[in-house]
């Protein structure tokens, strides 16, 4: 009987984040809460196009990640999907499992921007059109997912490829929320609306708070902040989205690495302004006529963020200097989490749970989650202790015990915590749970 694979895709800006997951049994044998699939391994591969590009992986029963020189011709997403594939059929050690390339039967996509799609969806000829027409709201994103998606149909041609969106798990967000107030015959035309991002970080970390504070998932009331490069939050209320930074696209709300978040929209014509023509006051159509709407993007997407304020993406450098341009660039982003955990708080009307911080930030940043939870001290949530704050991040976590950690001193409600998010997990594991992507006859199916 041959076994299933599962191999969840990542594809950011730059990188590309992949997990390889075995179905351990029959899904119609399933208990409820029973984990369906375990990690074999994972890979990971950075600053994609660029002479630094790294390539590492590891596989689930070695504790060292191994690292390898990308050669290079990897120029592109594709080029570094095939690498893997390449690096991990070739591996003596992950060979002797007795695995194939045949047995991959399943390929989950991670898609930032799924539109109108309302569910994950068997990638075919007509839906991959459709998602290269979303590729300008998720411009960081989906274009390398489908650069993916394509590669895997010539390197991997009997798998099947499925599409799971980021901004499904905010599609019970209700009209007054994801609504803009602009003219609805255009909106409803040109499907312009709130539709909210780091779907798949959100109903991890729900499923995680919930088994953590032994609650079904459709009395959960959260907070749940995922904090990286890319940031927002979302309110959650018994198990479901009601609100989320991010909006049309994942530019809006806070700032990132190198994206601007929420600004006043006519600032960017200000700010490219001709030389001679600066100042507030001095715009007209006929200066700013040449003004194109992939500039803005670029612009407000990859040259702004607090690499803009200070010069550097790291985020830990930033957190720990005395620089005042560091300094501001840290206020800022408290700034701009705490107004978004106040405004959440109303909305949930005090029915909170927990606040959680996740994501490359939330998690490895003990100076943030303080200097938020210090500023929302008046909202009654749980003090820091500063012992378990300070622990966070020295162990690993994502499928074991330490999932969810209590930085709280346990007296006050709501409390806070932090979970060690795992999108990759959270996408295999929903790939499992859907009838239609397994009508083979294979009985393990």
């Amino acid at each position: 009987m041959s076994s299933h694979l599962i191999l969840a895709v990542n594809a950011g800006s730059s990188s590309l984040k992949l997990s390889l997951f075995i179905l351990l049994v029959n899904r119609k044998d399933l208990k409820p809460k029973q984990e369906p699939v375990s990690l074999l391994a994972t890979s990971s591969v950075s600053d994609i196009g660029t002479s630094n590009s790294k390539f590492s992986y590891s596989l689930a029963t070695s504790p060292l990640p191994k690292r390898l020189d990308l050669p290079t011709s990897i120029s592109d997403h594709a080029a570094a999907f095939e690498h893997f594939l390449r690096a991990l059929f070739s591996d003596q050690e992950f060979l002797k499992s007795g695995y194939g390339r045949h047995e991959i039967t399943h390929i989950c996509h991670r898609i930032v921007h799924g539109g109108q799609f309302a569910d994950s969806v068997i990638v075919e000829k007509s839906t991959y059109e459709r998602l290269q027409a979303l590729s300008d709201l998720a411009p960081l994103h989906n274009n390398r997912a489908l650069s993916v998606i394509k590669a895997c149909r010539d390197l991997l041609p009997n798998a099947q490829s499925i599409a799971f969106f980021d901004s499904t798990f905010h599609r019970t967000l209700l009209p007054d929320v994801y609504t803009y107030p602009i003219s609805p015959a255009v909106a409803n035309e040109k499907n312009l609306r709130k539709y909210g991002f780091h779907g798949f970080s959100y109903s991890f970390i729900l499923r995680s708070v919930g088994e953590y504070l032994k609650k079904p998932t459709s009395e959960v009331c959260l907070i749940a902040l995922h904090l990286g490069s890319g940031a927002s939050v979302c309110a959650i209320r018994g198990g479901k989205s009601v609100n989320t930074s991010m909006g049309l696209t994942p530019l809006s709300g806070l700032p990132g690495a190198t994206r601007s978040g929420d600004i006043d929209p006519s600032l960017i014509f200000h700010y490219t302004l001709a030389a001679g023509a600066q100042g507030v006051g001095r715009m007209s159509h006929e200066r700013t006529r040449n003004m194109h709407i992939t500039e803005a993007e670029k612009i407000l997407n990859t040259e702004a963020g607090w690499k803009a304020l200070t010069g550097t993406t790291d985020f830990h450098e930033i957190a720990t200097s005395r620089k005042e341009s560091h300094r501001l660039a840290f206020d800022i982003l408290v700034d701009r989490v705490c107004q978004f955990v106040g405004g959440y708080f109303v909305q949930l009307e005090g029915r909170l749970d927990a606040v959680v911080f996740s994501g490359g930030l939330g998690e490895n940043s003990p100076e943030l989650r303080r200097a938020v939870i210090q500023r929302c001290a008046c909202l009654g949530m749980d003090h820091i202790s500063e012992t378990m704050n300070m622990k966070v991040g020295q162990g690993e976590g994502g499928q074991g015990e330490d999932v969810i950690f209590d930085i709280g001193q346990g007296v006050r409600q709501p409390r806070t915590l932090v979970c060690k998010t795992n999108e990759e997990l959270e996408i295999a594991r929903q790939c499992v749970s859907k009838d239609e992507y397994w009508t083979s006859k294979d009985p393990k199916a």
